[in-house]
């Protein structure tokens, strides 16, 4: 075809284009990172999300706790909001009651029943997911320590390195006293905000190079590097303390909670995490048996 041509290759490109590409919306989403559902992800774009335990929800979460439709979240021009659909466990945002529509900004976490949702903004979203799902790996979401894996990797890690360095170490084993009574009474949600106020003060109390973890249920370690077994049970006897002190109100009602508080130190026959670990559970128990709210030792 001549190049003079008025429908050359360049013109009919032009005349037949669609124009200028539309922009996309921008992605966000939030995944499930504690209790029933655990990893679920689901993308937010243009249209609202319904959360909730109906099969017919975009994101379903399977648990009694959670109304069958609980939140709805949605594109409001570029920013995300969050209603409360009138559940009966009302949803939470960074643990307060959604009352009215709620701006999400990015890292907000979202208890719905006993589920809590993490929401992650629109920049580096696959970035941000990433890093959450690795996040699970390492942390427990409920109160933000570190969870047993990770605690058992550091503490084979630091044992050796002192045992081989002749270095001091200490590990203190926490369990949070009646624990059951106050489940079963209050509810698991009413449970989990008093196992996230108890492992805000343990998170208050490690130093910094110290690792501070949820390893079970309702049971927490320190482990304490580079620390004497007096001073570990100095900083046993402060935590106890301000738990102690603390303001609990377990379905709304004030009430007093303590923790018993197991201490050992590394020796020659506790040179492993295994018997360490046996020395300070000994020590816990000890505590328990006499009583509970205090500390005890295994020399």
């Amino acid at each position: 075809m001549n190049s003079d041509s008025p429908h050359d290759d360049t013109s009919n490109h032009t005349l037949f284009s669609a124009g200028p590409a539309q922009p996309t919306p921008r992605l966000a989403c939030v995944v499930v990172i504690h209790g029933e559902g655990l990893g679920k992800r689901i993308d937010l774009r243009g249209r609202p999300v319904l959360i909730g335990r109906s099969q017919e929800a975009d994101l379903v979460i399977e648990h009694k706790s959670v109304s069958r439709q609980h939140c709805r979240i949605w594109n409001d021009g570029g920013r995300f909001r969050i209603r409360d659909l009138g559940a009966t466990n009302p949803t939470r945002l960074n643990d307060a009651r959604v009352e009215q529509d709620a701006l999400l900004g990015d890292g907000d976490r979202i208890t719905v029943g006993e589920s809590i949702l993490k929401f992650i903004a629109q920049d580096s979203v696959e970035a941000s997911y990433h890093e959450e799902i690795y996040q699970l790996a390492v942390q427990d979401p409920l109160t933000e320590l570190h969870n047993r894996r990770y605690f058992c990797e550091m503490a084979d890690k630091e044992i050796a390195r002192a045992a081989r360095h002749d270095r001091m170490l200490a590990l203190c084993i926490i369990d949070v006293d009646l624990f059951k009574p106050i489940n079963d009474r209050h509810g698991h949600i009413a449970g989990d905000e008093v196992l996230r106020g108890i492992g805000a003060l343990v998170r208050q109390h490690a130093r910094g190079e110290d690792v501070a973890a949820r390893i079970g249920g309702e049971e927490f370690a320190l482990l304490l590097p580079e620390c004497t077994l007096a001073d570990a049970i100095q900083l046993a006897k402060r935590l106890r303390a301000a738990v102690a002190d603390a303001v609990f109100t377990p379905g709304g009602t004030p009430q007093r909670i303590t923790i018993s508080i197991g201490v050992a130190s590394l020796s020659p026959d506790r040179a492993a995490r295994g018997p360490l670990m046996a020395a300070a559970d000994a020590a816990l128990y000890r505590a328990k048996s006499e009583g509970r709210n205090r500390v005890c030792v295994e020399d």
